[in-house]
């Protein structure tokens, strides 16, 4: 029986979770709660490029679910934050292009704000957790 509220981390834990004192995931029976993942470097600054931050925080996000023995396919619901999303929305749709490039995709709220502690991108996502993997 799996514990409740178990704390995913990745491999290479990012400065940014002990410095703002949060878990990447948390597994709750047959969920996974990704907290919003950011472009962050190892160290926890942001990465420079837009687009490269948006690659980043997907990149964290796969980690954070390979973690937790999850995939991309086993994400239900995905939000996003944008800084700016009138002009970053070509850039985000390049990279969920090739992140969730067929059918069925999760369903998606993105919202605008006007402050991300240094960062312009920020996903989170709620997975499945397969069966034989809690």
């Amino acid at each position: 029986m799996a514990l409740a509220n178990q704390p995913v981390f990745p491999p290479n834990r990012h400065a940014l979770y002990d410095a703002h004192g949060y878990s990447p995931a948390i597994k709750s029976g047959d969920l996974l709660f990704v907290s919003g993942q950011v472009g962050s470097r190892e160290d926890g600054s942001p990465e420079p490029d837009f687009r490269q931050q948006v690659v980043r925080a997907f990149d964290n996000l796969k980690a954070i679910l390979t973690a937790a023995d999850c995939s991309l396919d086993d994400i239900i619901d995905v939000t996003t934050f944008h800084t700016d999303p009138e002009n970053q929305f070509d850039d985000i749709m390049a990279v969920k292009g090739t992140v969730f490039d067929k059918a069925p995709y999760p369903n998606w709220t993105a919202v605008g704000v006007n402050w991300l502690a240094g960062f312009d991108f920020e996903i989170k996502v709620i997975a499945r957790i397969p069966a034989g993997n809690g």
